[in-house]
């Protein structure tokens, strides 16, 4: 059974070249979870527990699905390092402060952060049906 690219669509394999600047480096497929596990004060790492971003979920990123797969060139290229311009930057910090999810000095809690991970996320979701929807008009 052939696996495809979740974004692109290409097909993706699990033999050999993981993350070779190959054609079969850049298809070969990873797994992606939708949020973090750090944001629960989960991962993988032998490191010490950090203190949870998020207490429990956000309501809008509850899913089914806690991850999908993706060909390398896309969950490390597009997703792990999105393009962020100065004047996007500028514009989200003006969002932020618009939300009161800015901050002169670290607070001891991460609710500011947990807010800024869900705007960010609001941003795209927004976007993207706007540009949804103007294909299909």
């Amino acid at each position: 059974m052939d696996s495809t690219c979740g974004i692109c669509g290409c097909k993706i394999h699990h033999e050999g070249e993981y993350a070779q600047a190959t054609v079969k480096g850049r298809s070969h497929a990873t797994k992606h979870h939708h949020v973090a596990k750090r944001f629960f004060s989960r991962s993988n790492s032998k490191g010490p527990r950090r203190e949870p971003v998020f207490k429990e979920e956000p309501r809008q990123f509850k899913q089914q699905q806690p991850y999908s797969q993706f060909c390398y060139e896309c969950h490390e290229e597009l997703l792990h390092n999105p393009v962020l311009l100065p004047n996007d930057i500028t514009k989200f910090a003006k969002l932020i402060e618009l939300r009161g999810l800015n901050e002169r000095n670290k607070p001891t809690n991460r609710d500011k952060i947990a807010g800024r991970i869900v705007l960010l996320h609001e941003v795209i979701e927004e976007g993207l049906n706007t540009l949804l929807q103007q294909k299909e008009n």
